[in-house]
C-alpha cells in the first residue's frame, strides 16, 4: 500500500454525503498513480454515522480504492481515533484529515507534493503568511492561534501552526512517535514529539474553513487545559528536567528541526 488516508468521524452523519461527493473524486485521482486505502474511524457515533459511511463507501465499485471501517463502541476522543487509524494503516505515507471538510479534500494532492524526500511530515498551516482562515468562529481562532503562538515560542518560530489534523506522515513517523492524548491535543503532541526527535517538518499554506454541517466536538476548557499542561511539559523538557521523547534521530543533533 502506497497511501493510507485516515478520517476520524464522530457524529458526522450530516457530512457523509459531502464526503462522498467531494472526497471520492480526489481519491479516485490519487489511485491512478498509487495504491490507496481509506480508513474511516467511527469514534462511538450515536447519530447513524457508522451506517451512513457503509452505505456511501462500503460497496465501492466506482474507484480502485480500498475502503476500511474501524469503530469504537463508545466515544474515546480524537486522539484515540487517530491511534486506531494509524494501527490499521498500511501505507508508506499516512494522511489524516477532518471529516467535515474544514480543510478541502481537493488539497490532499498539493499537501502530498510537499512531502519531498527530505521531509517526514507535512502539516497544513492556515497561520502561515500564505495561508488563511474563512468563517471560523472567533473563539476557535483564539484557542488555536494562541496555542500555536506558545508552541512557536517553545519550539520553533518558523512553524506557524501546531494544532491542525490535516497532515501527511511518512510511515516511520507513525511507527516511532508515540502519543498519549486521547483528545484534541493528540495532533499537536505528535508534531511536537516528532520535531523533538529530529524529524523534518514542512508547512503547506492552507485555508481553514468553517464547517458547513454539524458542530465542532472540541470541549473548549478541556482543550485549553490540555495544551497548557503539555506546554509546561515541553518547557521542563527544554530545561532537562523531564524527557518527552525517546532517543532522537541523528539530524536533531544538527538542530535542524524544520525545513522551509
Amino acid at each position: 500500500m502506497d497511501l493510507s488516508i485516515v478520517i476520524p468521524c464522530y457524529n458526522e452523519v450530516e457530512n457523509v454525503s459531502r464526503l462522498r461527493t467531494e472526497f471520492l473524486p480526489i481519491v479516485a485521482e490519487l489511485a491512478r498513480t498509487r495504491a490507496v486505502e481509506v480508513i474511516f474511524v467511527d469514534d462511538g457515533s450515536t447519530d447513524g454515522t457508522w451506517q451512513a459511511l457503509h452505505e456511501a463507501f462500503g460497496d465501492n465499485q466506482e474507484v480502485p480504492v480500498a475502503f476500511r471501517f474501524e469503530r469504537h463502541p463508545t466515544n474515546r476522543g480524537l486522539g484515540a481515533a487517530i491511534r486506531t487509524g494509524f494501527a490499521a494503516a498500511g501505507g508508506e505515507v499516512v494522511v489524516t484529515t477532518d471529516s467535515d471538510g474544514t480543510y478541502r479534500f481537493s488539497e490532499i494532492p498539493a499537501l502530498l507534493a510537499y512531502l519531498t524526500p527530505d521531509v517526514d511530515i507535512v502539516t497544513a498551516s492556515p497561520y502561515h503568511p500564505a495561508g488563511g482562515v474563512e468563517g471560523v468562529p472567533a473563539y476557535r481562532l483564539i484557542l488555536s492561534r494562541g496555542s500555536s503562538l506558545l508552541y512557536r515560542l517553545l519550539l520553533n518560530w518558523q512553524v506557524h501552526t501546531y494544532t491542525c489534523l490535516f497532515r501527511a506522515y511518512r510511515r516511520e513517523v507513525v511507527e516511532r512517535v508515540s502519543f498519549q492524548s486521547d483528545g484534541f491535543l493528540a495532533g499537536t503532541e505528535i508534531l511536537v514529539k516528532a520535531m523533538l526527535m529530529g524529524y523534518q517538518v514542512a508547512e503547506y499554506p492552507a485555508v481553514l474553513y468553517s464547517r458547513a454541517f454539524g458542530t465542532s466536538k472540541a470541549k473548549l476548557m478541556r482543550t485549553i487545559l490540555a495544551h497548557l499542561g503539555f506546554q509546561g511539559r515541553i518547557l521542563l523538557h527544554r530545561l532537562g528536567i523531564v524527557s518527552l521523547v525517546e532517543s532522537p534521530k541523528g539530524r536533531e543533533q544538527r538542530g535542524d528541526l524544520f525545513r522551509r
